[in-house]
């Protein structure tokens, strides 16, 4: 008897063990489970963040070294402005063309400038007959009008290139109110023989375009290199 009873009495001793045992294991998952249920969901990390959109830089006549020489000074400031003012539409600030026509056609008038350096190159560019209908070498005025012939005055856009009938061509949009008729005028930069440097030497003066800036043959290459599409080009007779 002693013996079953020292049996039993084991047999008790390790199924109260065990519920016990059992219990501490239920009490510590639901412990986790309530643990983790408590505890902040994490933030979600996204793989890439886009970039903050840049801001175009402007231009302003202190990024260049003084006003470039051989160019009027409320002329470059003027063309500054307009870089400034079309700056959302103008993809390129590193170098613009300013068009003098306060001056005459026998001088190279027409400036490309980088805006780092302040270096200038200048070419001889002819305006419109409808600008100097008694072909005086001056521009008398500007028209904005269709079929005027005139040069017209404000910022353009250098477009994209093509062929036409002046050969090899660059079309331009008009940025202000007084040159937006540019792109359905055909005001465009081409070469003419009446452009041609050789013209001052025989008349003292240049041909007339139709209102397009018409450059020398032997120029328009290396104009189309420093102009290339979207920088701007500024006309006017200050």
């Amino acid at each position: 008897m002693d013996s079953l009873d020292t049996i039993q009495t084991r047999r008790a001793l390790l199924k109260a063990a065990m519920v016990m045992t059992s219990g501490a294991v239920v009490s510590a998952c639901a412990s986790r489970t309530i643990n983790t249920a408590m505890a902040p969901a994490p933030v979600p990390v996204p793989a890439s963040v886009p970039p903050t959109p840049k801001a175009p830089e402007l231009a302003t006549v202190a990024k260049v070294p003084g006003v470039p020489a051989g160019i009027r000074p409320e002329l470059f400031k003027k063309a500054v402005a307009a870089l400034n003012r079309h700056s959302m539409r103008i993809a390129s600030h590193d170098r613009i063309a300013i068009a003098d026509f306060a001056t005459s056609s026998n001088n190279p008038r027409f400036h490309v400038v980088n805006l780092g350096t302040g270096q200038v190159e200048r070419f001889l560019v002819a305006h419109g007959i409808g600008s100097d209908p008694n072909h005086s070498g001056m521009l008398q005025r500007f028209s904005n009008e269709v079929n005027s012939e005139a040069t017209c005055e404000g910022a353009f856009l250098t477009a994209d290139y093509y062929v036409g009938k002046h050969g090899d061509s660059q079309r331009l949009l008009g940025l202000d109110p007084t040159n937006n008729n540019a792109l359905d005028r055909a005001i465009v930069v081409h070469s003419a023989w009446y452009a041609n440097a050789d013209m001052i030497g025989k008349h003292g003066k240049l041909g007339r375009s139709q209102g397009c800036f018409a450059v020398g043959e032997n120029e328009l290459a290396k104009l189309f290199e420093r102009l290339g599409p979207g920088r701007m080009i500024y006309a006017a007779k200050v």
